[in-house]
């Protein structure tokens, strides 16, 4: 089965079948996402069952780093729409023998799978396997390039909340470097008419953000006094080999959230982070337990997303009038 192909992007005609950042969707493309996913979640919390728009449709998780959040909650999304889930594992496949990876990709979709969702270490994989197969591909994350689900379940998150993102003052803080949530989030939180400011080690903030209408700051607590949303960012220790930091304990002094630092914050502040959290370096775990913590609705809230997405790439009942679920 041929990929469905995605809503046009106004203004240019343009029809896409993959999901491969948030950089190549308009505002209103974001926002009828968000929509479907609200009432995608409005129907569960009514305890109403979905339509079941993938019955009968196979989705392959091909996931060449570890993941726990977004692997899953895309399978819980396949499965809520009636779909099936085929979780590739790299350690016994034909990889191992010398495949490369767009074999596999090709090989996969021989199979006949209706979309595949594509997670890798190398930035620019899963626009490579969007152009090698003729159904719909989900960016998962790709090195360190893009993230764009976890980046509209973030935007969902705050306009759950808040109600809505226009004007809001977002503070990022952390490794934006090495992060594909920070640059997807980049690309999403300016659409979306956040205020973007930026906190964190000089040896992590990539050049160019001024340029993209970021605010950068060096000082945190002076950042933190007037923010709607602190939005955390994991520092990646597995990408420090070059020593961008002198050490955990003066990383944590200068920019952990931590229990003293949220004392003195606005209680209308939202601590956000997209997971998975390390604890005791650019957090505190009671931070993470703290009413102000939307960390595990963000978990919550990618499912329905995800939902929203497979139903535009694959569905039915979005091409009709009638939008509920």
């Amino acid at each position: 089965m041929s990929g469905r192909n995605f809503f046009p992007s106004p203004g240019d005609g343009h029809v896409k079948k993959d999901l491969l950042g948030l950089k190549y969707l308009e505002k209103d493309e974001i926002n009828f996402i968000l929509e479907r996913a609200r009432l995608y979640k409005a129907a569960y919390k009514e305890g109403r069952s979905f339509n079941p728009l993938l019955k009968e449709m196979t989705v392959a998780n091909l996931f060449f780093e570890p993941s726990t959040r977004t692997r899953i909650s895309f399978e819980k999304a396949a499965f809520n729409l009636g779909g099936r889930v085929i979780n590739f594992d790299t350690g016994s496949s034909s990889i191992q023998k010398g495949e490369t990876l767009l074999d596999t990709v090709r090989t996969v979709a021989s199979l006949g799978v209706e979309a595949m969702v594509i997670r890798h270490s190398l930035a620019g994989t899963s626009h490579l396997a969007a152009g090698e197969v003729d159904i719909p591909v989900i960016n998962a994350g790709d090195g360190c390039h893009e993230h764009p689900t976890q980046a509209l379940l973030d935007l969902f998150t705050i306009k759950e909340i808040k109600g809505a993102t226009a004007g809001l003052k977002v503070l990022m803080v952390g490794d934006v470097l090495h992060s594909r949530v920070a640059r997807s989030n980049l690309w999403g939180f300016k659409k979306m008419g956040l205020e973007v400011t930026v906190v964190g080690p000089f040896s992590l903030l990539p050049p160019g953000l001024e340029e993209r209408g970021v605010t950068l700051m060096k000082d945190l607590d002076e950042a933190l006094k007037t923010v709607d949303i602190i939005y955390i960012l994991r520092l990646q220790q597995e990408r420090q080999q070059k020593g961008y930091i002198p050490s955990l304990k003066e990383y944590r002094h200068l920019f952990g959230i931590t229990e003293d630092r949220l004392k003195r914050i606005s209680e209308k502040t939202v601590i956000m982070h997209p997971g998975p959290v390390v604890p005791g370096v650019e957090i505190d775990y009671p931070v993470t337990r703290s009413t102000r913590s939307k960390i595990q609705e963000q978990v919550r809230n990618g499912v329905f997303v995800r939902m929203a997405l497979f139903e535009l790439l694959l569905g039915e009942e979005v091409w009709k009038n009638e939008l509920a679920p």
